[in-house]
């Protein structure tokens, strides 16, 4: 088998990065905007609404089973080998799974409406609302599983830029248009909704364009996949294992709005959508930077230089923790004033809970690091793990939230995180898959931590002592770049002379520029 020539793996994660970040700047910008106005035009309930149905729909999609994870990583070697035989086999056997998963979800999902009555009966909403919104939002997801799965290529072959440029631009057109529809139009929710479901159709059409663009050799037949699936057992493998991962994500992502409105109300799910909303913007802008790079770490650890993976590992984590405690700062420093110049002091919520939100921020962006090794591996057979994080995460915030309500619920979420995420991921990663001493991983985060521990209080001292209280927009986006660069710079100096991960990761950056 030939191994066709590519562009290297740091320029294409580039590449894609910088498309990505451009985007981010873009819809980040919109949505903020869009939820002022969705806030002032048409209020708390009706945006809490949007975000619960949301939420239940994500529940559906558990059925998903991992199935797009375990393709990508089946898919690594092929695309290395250029063999087009085997990856239309592979995703042909994709179509098949997702068309199932989708005639599930989609008769699980009318089965669930039936009961919307009762699920929405604290909402002071017209019923209609809810299944006009869980409706249209499911319209989305299916189209993912039945015409927009053959995407997985671009991905595991680290061309998502190509797929960005299109469908980030219909996304941001999406979302104007939809500003100005509930600005200006007489039942604006209604449009909003129109507007949302002609996105989806038009996001259809130009992935499959881009797609059939970028590989016209790729054919896949979902009834093929059928007589295809024993052939890749291996798919079939991840899949039930990833399962039980998606139970633990989506315990930690979806189920707080959930147990929030059974505690609380709508209103509360709208104030704690809006913190939400800023912790999924740095998520999105942290993967923006990182996302591309998994499928780099596919074909990588494909190579098998077990001593050139290890450094790689090294050069990702003490760039991701600069980039992480950074956002975390920002975020603890700066949210309360953006909040209030946002959409008034009335969504502030309390400071024990903004620092178990930035706590749990930390944890669930940090992760990525070995997540992304875990994926590369091929290591998903750990399902005890995501059953006990999704068993603590719910089940403390249902306890704690009973006695302590907000603050309870997302304490128990960083029960669960901090047990699974920060202690045994990391041990089962260099166990089963960098097959290293847990102690250089120790050793490095302790060197990492200490360099947090000289920054943190140094910064924070000078920074108490410049005027902390914005009154405009301008003197937040000055106050906020007066903040984080000071401790992005004083935490950077500070990791390059303690990490050669980071020294590593200067360096190649430094390359790249140079090209």
């Amino acid at each position: 088998m030939v191994v066709r020539q590519t562009e290297s793996r740091t320029r294409k994660s580039i590449r894609n990065a910088q498309v990505a970040l451009f985007y981010y700047c873009i819809n980040l910008i919109l949505q903020f905007f869009s939820r002022k106005i969705f806030l002032d035009r048409l209020g708390a309930e009706i945006l809490g609404l949007n975000t619960t149905a949301m939420n239940l729909l994500q529940f559906l999609n558990l059925a998903e089973l991992g199935i797009g994870s375990a393709v990508s990583f089946t898919l690594y070697k092929p695309l290395v080998e250029n063999d087009h035989l085997k990856i239309n086999e592979i995703v042909s056997v994709q179509g098949y799974l997702y068309r199932k998963i989708g005639f599930f979800v989609l008769g699980s999902a009318l089965i669930l409406m039936c009961f919307f009555p009762w699920l929405f009966a604290k909402a002071n909403l017209p019923l209609w609302y809810a299944y006009a919104t869980f409706i249209v939002l499911l319209a989305s997801s299916l189209a993912g599983y039945f015409f927009n799965y053959r995407q997985i290529v671009l991905t595991a072959d680290q061309k998502d830029y190509k797929l960005n440029f299109v469908v980030q631009n219909i996304k941001a057109l999406k979302i104007v248009t939809q500003i100005i529809a509930i600005y200006l139009l007489v039942n604006g929710y209604v449009w909003w909704l129109l507007l949302e479901f002609i996105a989806t159709v038009v996001t259809v059409i130009a992935i499959n364009w881009i797609v059939r663009k970028e590989y016209a050799w790729l054919v896949s037949n979902p009834q093929q996949g059928r007589l295809l699936k024993n052939k890749y057992g291996i798919i079939i493998t991840k899949i039930k294992q990833l399962f039980f991962h998606k139970i633990g994500s989506f315990a930690l992502t979806q189920i707080s709005p959930l147990i929030i409105y059974a505690f609380t109300s709508l209103t509360v799910v709208a104030i704690y959508g809006n913190y939400m909303l800023i912790v999924m913007g740095i998520m999105a802008l942290l993967g923006a930077v990182f996302n591309s790079i998994g499928a780099g770490i596919g074909n990588l650890v494909a190579e098998g230089n077990r001593k050139h993976i290890l450094r790689v590992f090294n050069e990702l984590f003490s760039f991701r923790f600069l980039l992480v405690c950074t956002a975390c700062y920002g975020v603890y420093m700066l949210a309360q004033p953006f909040i209030t110049l946002w959409v008034g002091s009335s969504y502030l919520i309390d400071s024990l809970s903004l620092s178990l939100i930035v706590v749990i921020l930390y944890f669930n962006t940090m992760r990525s690091v070995v997540d992304s090794y875990i994926s590369a591996y091929g290591l998903f057979h750990d399902i005890w793990a995501p059953i006990t994080e999704a068993c603590l995460n719910i089940g403390l915030s249902i306890l704690f939230g009973y006695f302590w309500g907000l603050p309870g619920i997302l304490s128990g979420v960083l029960v669960g995180l901090f047990l699974i995420v920060f202690i045994w991921k990391p041990i089962f990663m260099f166990r089963e898959g960098l097959k290293e001493s847990l102690w250089i991983y120790v050793r490095m985060y302790i060197k990492h931590i200490a360099a947090l521990g000289i920054v943190l209080p140094t910064v924070t001292y000078i920074i108490r002592h410049i005027d902390s209280t914005p009154a405009s927009i301008l003197d937040l986006l000055i106050y906020s770049l007066i903040v984080t660069g000071l401790f992005f710079v004083a935490l950077g100096v500070v990791l390059y002379a303690i990490s050669q991960g980071m020294r590593d990761a200067v360096s190649r950056f430094l390359k790249v520029g140079k090209i």
